[in-house]
């Protein structure tokens, strides 16, 4: 994977919040973008780099809980690490349990927010890792075309001499190819 700075968002409908955490992400060197809805978030196109989301759970519309949902479903590299003003252990059990990187308690200090931060970046470069080599099997696999057609008439019981009529090859070709 290329060397990219990681993407820090904050979703947060408090602007002072959101300008204390730009100042916070962009000192720690990563690269910091704001929104002041989920919506906002939602409509931004997908990055292509290691990113978490900083996410109020109680937020004014969608809610944190319904925007992690829909962030698993569809951005599973973007990491959530949630932060709310108040500790709430089944917002907090349920947020946890659906994958949540970390669950922080206002107030907490700026070391245990950039460790946060820092734990739901490895996670995410550990996702887009795994999306990356999924979709290498999937275009080597793609390739296989002939394999596969073998490989269906073998699994299917039949003779070589049979493969290689259905296929068009010789029948020391379909027995040569045949996985023991």
């Amino acid at each position: 994977m290329p060397h990219s700075i990681p993407i820090v968002f904050a979703a947060d409908d408090d602007v002072s919040v959101r300008e204390s955490l730009e100042l916070l992400i962009r000192n720690a060197g990563w690269q910091p973008e704001e929104f002041e809805s989920a919506q906002d978030f939602r409509s931004r196109p997908r990055p292509l780099v290691p990113s978490c989301l900083l996410l109020d759970i109680a937020r004014p519309g969608l809610n944190g809980l319904e925007l992690q949902k829909r962030i698993a479903a569809d951005r599973a590299d973007i990491s959530i690490v949630f932060i709310t003003g108040v500790g709430d252990v089944p917002k907090t059990f349920q947020a946890m349990k659906a994958g949540v990187v970390g669950f922080l308690t206002r107030p907490f200090s700026d070391a245990v927010l950039l460790s946060a931060i820092r734990q739901a970046i490895e996670h995410s470069e550990t996702a887009i890792g795994v999306d990356a080599e999924i979709d290498s099997m999937l275009e080597r696999y793609a390739t296989l075309r002939r394999a596969r057609q073998l490989m269906a008439l073998v699994a299917s019981g039949l003779l070589n001499k049979r493969i290689g009529f259905e296929l068009g090859i010789s029948e020391i070709t379909a027995k040569l190819t045949e996985v023991k």
